[in-house]
Parts: C-alpha cells; sequence; structure tokens
C-alpha cells in the first residue's frame, strides 16, 4: 500500500503533456507511483500501452516507436534504472528522443533498506550515461516539469529523465 501525500491532479496532468506532445505509445513496468497514469493512458484510444517484464524492454521499443514515426514514454521505478544502463548506450549513438518518468525509492520515509542505494545512484548513474535529470518533489511541480522535459526530448532529440520524488508519490508501507 502506498501512503497518497499528493495532490490528485499531477497524474491528469501528465497524461495532458503526453497527450499534447502527441505520445502515441507507453512502455511501463506496473508500479503503484505510476498506476494513476497508466490507468489514464489505457483508457484512451490515442496511446498504446504495453506492460513490460523489464524496463530496457522499454527503451528497445521506444527506439522502434521512433523509427516508424510515433513518439512515446517510458515509466518505471527507480529501481529499474540499473536494468537501462547497457541500452543507454544505443540511446546515445542513436540519438532518439527518449522521456523517462521514474518514481522514485529510497528516499523521504522509505522503509525498504534496499531502495536506499539504487534510489541514490539513480541520478549519478543516468548523469554518467547522457541523460538530462529534472527532479521534482512538489507535486504542484510535477506538471510543468514534465512539460519542459518533454520539450526537450522531442525538440532536441535528447534523453531526459524525470524523477518524481518520493514526497510526491508517498513513501511505500507494507505493514499490515
Amino acid at each position: 500500500m502506498s501512503q497518497n501525500v499528493a495532490a490528485p491532479s499531477w497524474p491528469r496532468g501528465i497524461y495532458d503533456v503526453l497527450k499534447a506532445q502527441k505520445v502515441r505509445q507507453v512502455a511501463y513496468v506496473p508500479d503503484a507511483g505510476h498506476s494513476e497514469l497508466i490507468k489514464l493512458c489505457q483508457a484512451t484510444e490515442q496511446m498504446s500501452t504495453i506492460s513490460l517484464t523489464t524496463e530496457e524492454e522499454g527503451i528497445s521499443m521506444l527506439a522502434g516507436a521512433w523509427l516508424g514515426g510515433e513518439r512515446g514514454a517510458l515509466l518505471m521505478q527507480s529501481s529499474g534504472v540499473g536494468n537501462c544502463i547497457n541500452l543507454f548506450g544505443m540511446v546515445q549513438e542513436c540519438r532518439f528522443p527518449l522521456l523517462m518518468l521514474v518514481t522514485m525509492r529510497g528516499q523521504w520515509g522509505e522503509f525498504n533498506p534496499w531502495q536506499v542505494w539504487m534510489g541514490s545512484s539513480v541520478r549519478p548513474v543516468l548523469e554518467q550515461c547522457g541523460v538530462v535529470c529534472y527532479d521534482v518533489d512538489e507535486p504542484q511541480r510535477v506538471v510543468e516539469t514534465v512539460s519542459a522535459a518533454s520539450n526537450l526530448v522531442f525538440n532536441a532529440y535528447r534523453s531526459v529523465a524525470v524523477l518524481i520524488g518520493q514526497r510526491v508519490t508517498g513513501s511505500k508501507n507494507f505493514v499490515k
């Protein structure tokens, strides 16, 4: 279960940005932090949503989408960033646009010590791989941050990750 401390409007706002940017393919590994956004994307005929087994599949899928003339976005949790390192080389060499929305773990109110290491490593790992990172820790700033990131992605053919902090998504708590 997740404590929802965020204003419920930010998933809708992100959906509106994706729609305005003509994103047609949304790849994701199921994640509670993205659940509302995933539902919104699934509910429209304008977007295809693809549930992945691992995050790196999403990078390959979005490369193919771009080659086929469609825009896409990858939704994942911070622990999945490590799975993508090899494929970030393809992103940089081929210079295709990649928008990643990453819900962070290992931050504010984290209960699981296993999440802390990767959570603190996400930004440096992404930056070492040539990915521009935008952090957002305030629910009211999520939509403008995703909008700015998507403009850079689709206008300058860059890879950008929006790191959505646990102050936005809420910390998980599996205590009964």
